[in-house]
C-alpha cells in the first residue's frame, strides 16, 4: 500500500463529470484497477481480471442516466478520482470508485468517500449507501469495514460472458453486497 501523506483538504475540489471527461475518466479508472499500471496502488485487480475496466459508452452512460452522478475529483485542474452515485429509492448506490494508483493510501479515498455519503443524504434524503465488491477482494473488504460498511453475504454474480468488464483470470468471481447506514438527514 502507498505510504504517502494525507493531501490537504483545500487542494481538492469535485464536480459531476461531463461528456468531455469521458476520455480522462476511462483512463483512470482502468489505471487503477487493471494492467501493470495499476500495480503503484493497492486497489489493482491485474492478479484476477485482465483486459478493460469500462470503457467509454459505459462512463457516457453514467453521465446521462437520470438519478446518477458520476463524481470527478481533481487537483491543480487535473482529474484524480472519481466515484459514481445513483438514486436507488432509500439508498444510494456507490461504485465507479477510483484514485489514481500514486494517490492511493495517503487518505485521498477515505476524504472521497465521506463526502460521497454526505452528499447523498444531502441530495437525496436517503438512509443507507449500497455498493458491491468482488468476494475474494479481503484488504479492499476491510478497508470498506472500518469506514461502517456491513457486509451481507449477498452474492451477485460476475459477469462472465462480458468481456467489457474484464477477462476473468479466475473462476470463482462473484460481488458481495455491502450496506452502510447513513446519519438521518438534519432540516
Amino acid at each position: 500500500m502507498d505510504t504517502a501523506p494525507p493531501q490537504d483538504a483545500r487542494e481538492l475540489t469535485y464536480r459531476d463529470a461531463v461528456e468531455a471527461d469521458v476520455p480522462a475518466l476511462v483512463e483512470l479508472v482502468q489505471s487503477a484497477y487493471r494492467g501493470d499500471s495499476s500495480r503503484a496502488g493497492w486497489t489493482t485487480e491485474a492478479d484476477y481480471l485482465q483486459g478493460q475496466r469500462t470503457d467509454p459508452e459505459g462512463v457516457r452512460q453514467i453521465i446521462t442516466a437520470p438519478a446518477s452522478r458520476l463524481l470527478t475529483f481533481e487537483r491543480d485542474g487535473g482529474i484524480i478520482a472519481c466515484c459514481h452515485l445513483e438514486h436507488r429509492g432509500d439508498a444510494a448506490y456507490f461504485g465507479m470508485f477510483a484514485v489514481r494508483p500514486g494517490l492511493q493510501g495517503g487518505g485521498l479515498g477515505r476524504r472521497i468517500l465521506a463526502e460521497a455519503e454526505r452528499l447523498a443524504v444531502a441530495e437525496w434524503g436517503v438512509r443507507e449507501m449500497h455498493m458491491t465488491v468482488i468476494s475474494i477482494r479481503e484488504e479492499l473488504l476491510a478497508w470498506y469495514e472500518r469506514r461502517g460498511y456491513r457486509r451481507t453475504g449477498k452474492m451477485s454474480p460476475f459477469p462472465y460472458e462480458d468481456e467489457r468488464f474484464g477477462v476473468p483470470q479466475r473462476d470463482d468471481l462473484q460481488f458481495e453486497l455491502l450496506v452502510k447506514e447513513l446519519p438521518t438527514p438534519v432540516d
